[in-house]
């Protein structure tokens, strides 16, 4: 038999989609599990984005669309940026793509020659070194611990940048941690940025309107405008709107590369189906109540979730404030054990909690740091405490 390109070696399964699909599987074996797995926001949009949906099927023209995007929905998206606070950017500098998932795997083949190196900090999404290592990038990862909450610091990133990586990527809020850096953090960084200009800049920021406390949402390129000539802004409807299965990305940056996307997307995508298309232009739009509605709800969770996490002996819980997960540390139960099941490292940890309790967590090794799980707080609320009561049972239970 023929053998398969190397490259489909160097792919492995979502390390997240394991852990939700066992859940699943005992929950369908009648098992009563609460699920702080997977990173969906379990919620829909508003009525106003299915009844675009409604009349773009009603004169659905089937049709090719436009391998960059319909001008509308790029107009729509230039509205968006606007509101965050970028300008200058006009339909040129836009493309979009089958989620954000896509639009950075397009992006590594746009950016990334084999054997480049793409930099980032560690805590990760699972993707990032995936999608590197298919392309045959070479991964610096830039570890953060929960000793300096999560966040890379100038001098961290100084040192990295100054190997000249092809590519910094960098993801705000962050995915899995929650950290949310201010705009004195974000303005740092950006001076360090701007001293190597050989490299690429990825903002991965899809939860950019899902931000707590005021702090609200900073990119480089607010700080240092010089840095546009090289920044891309990745973004998506998936979490924001609660569209994750309409799968709509979007992405701005120079010109060049938003043409290289849309070259990409001629040569697999072709382009968002239209109906996707008109649901995407009213989510962005239309009336924003239910996503400001659910980042206040998502707020609430998280206050729920690190009061339950920092009464845990040993455990560590940095105050995430976006998104809608937490990431503590719980080593504290390494090298203990649980009703006779040995306890060595994070995966262990999660195996068992699962096993015994029915509440689902990721490993934090699965995000690059072992220390830790992820709890993606989504779940309906009803079940939210008696998760943490779960959780915090088990570890009064270790010997």
């Amino acid at each position: 038999m023929p053998q398969l390109a190397q490259r489909v070696g160097r792919a492995k399964p979502s390390a997240i989609m394991v852990i939700a699909e066992k859940a699943k599987q005992l929950k369908a074996a009648g098992r009563d599990i609460i699920s702080f797995s997977i990173g969906v926001p379990n919620f829909l949009p508003g009525e106003h984005v299915y009844a675009a949906a409604r009349e773009a099927l009603s004169h659905d023209s089937g049709q090719y669309g436009s391998n960059r995007g319909a001008d509308v929905l790029l107009d729509a998206f230039l509205q968006h940026i606007g509101a965050l606070g970028f300008s200058g950017y006009g339909r040129m500098n836009l493309s979009i793509g089958i989620g954000a998932k896509q639009v950075l795997y397009n992006l590594a083949e746009a950016l990334l020659d084999e054997g480049d190196e793409i930099c980032f900090a560690a805590p990760y999404w699972t993707t990032y070194h995936d999608i590197a290592d298919i392309v045959g990038a070479r991964s610096h990862v830039l570890h953060c611990g929960p000793e300096q909450n999560y966040k890379l610091t100038p001098a961290q990133l100084d040192a990295a940048l100054a190997r000249r990586p092809k590519v910094f990527l960098f993801n705000n809020p962050s995915n899995p941690t929650g950290m949310v850096y201010s705009g004195e953090e974000i303005a740092a960084l950006a001076e360090v940025l701007v001293r190597h200009p050989e490299t690429w800049i990825v903002t991965d920021d899809i939860y950019n309107s899902m931000v707590f406390d005021g702090i609200g949402y900073h990119n480089f390129v607010f700080a240092r405008p010089e840095l546009r000539q090289r920044l891309v802004f990745v973004d998506s409807l998936s979490k924001t709107y609660g569209m994750p299965g309409w799968r709509v990305g979007l992405v701005a940056g120079p010109e060049p590369v938003a043409k290289a996307l849309t070259t990409l997307n001629s040569n697999h995508i072709t382009s968002l189906p239209e109906v996707i298309s008109a649901a995407a232009v009213a989510a962005l739009a239309g009336p924003q109540e239910v996503p400001q509605a659910r980042c206040l709800e998502f707020a609430g969770k998280r206050d729920i979730v690190v009061a339950a996490l920092s009464a845990i002996p040993g455990v560590v819980c940095p105050r995430p404030q976006g998104a809608f997960y937490a990431f503590p540390d719980v080593s504290v139960a390494f090298g203990r054990s649980h009703h006779g099941v040995r306890i060595g490292n994070d995966v262990d940890f999660c195996a068992a909690l699962l096993d015994a309790t029915g509440v689902a967590c990721v490993p934090g090794s699965a995000f690059g740091e072992p220390r830790a799980m992820r709890i993606s707080y989504t779940c309906p609320t009803a079940q939210l405490r008696p998760g943490l009561d779960r959780i915090a049972g088990f570890f009064a239970e270790l010997t």
